[in-house]
């Protein structure tokens, strides 16, 4: 039996989803939450195979809490469920250590299908998103990393900089400390050179974050 945990801020969806993998022989779901703090405090009572993560979220999102599940239960499989099929966001939660990404609307069979392929160690980005990964790494668009001086946490925080998120906002985001992200924030101004977030902004822009 392969146990789920269901991740999403809308309760009705998580109920739709759960009557669905009910009628699935083999799955069940073992529990559900509404937050990415809510799955981490339920993680160890639960003991899921396979966590069916969305990435918009209230308070800690799904990516941070995605970084949470792989460093402290690396044997828990991740799929995102998500409505967001842009670049960013799939290499985003392949960094994070998602083994899978399905759009939300994909088929009963289809979803079924990802939740057995991850629990027996495969990963699944469904048909237009596989395609999709293939071509950008056949293009060779990720041979070097952005700013190579930058950790790949500093690289983060200096994404979400670009995007005007506050440090609070960035804490909150990545599951960190304010000071945490503070520390993170001054060593980027200092590999960059620069001497505020607006010049450090305008470096990752240059160097397309």
């Amino acid at each position: 039996m392969i146990s789920v945990l269901v991740v999403d801020d809308h309760p009705g969806f998580r109920a739709g989803l759960r009557t669905l993998l009910s009628t699935a022989e083999g799955i069940e779901v073992r529990d559900e939450a509404g937050s990415g703090e809510q799955a981490l405090a339920l993680v160890g009572s639960a003991q899921p195979d396979v966590v069916l993560m969305d990435l918009a979220m209230p308070g800690m999102g799904g990516i941070a809490a995605i970084e949470h599940l792989a460093r402290d239960h690396p044997h828990i499989k991740v799929i995102v469920l998500s409505m967001s099929d842009d670049d960013d966001s799939v290499f985003a939660a392949m960094r994070a250590g998602a083994r899978g990404y399905v759009l939300k609307g994909a088929r009963r069979a289809e979803l079924v299908r990802s939740v057995q392929t991850v629990a027996d160690g495969g990963a699944v980005f469904g048909p237009a998103l596989a395609s999709r990964l293939v071509g950008y790494f056949s293009a060779g668009q990720r041979a070097e990393p952005a700013l190579p001086d930058l950790t790949r946490r500093e690289r983060e925080i200096l994404g979400l900089l670009a995007g005007h998120l506050t440090n609070q906002q960035i804490a909150t985001r990545l599951g960190l400390s304010q000071k945490t992200v503070r520390n993170h924030v001054s060593a980027v101004l200092t590999k960059l050179q620069v001497t505020d977030r607006a010049q450090a902004i305008m470096r990752a822009r240059e160097a397309g974050l």
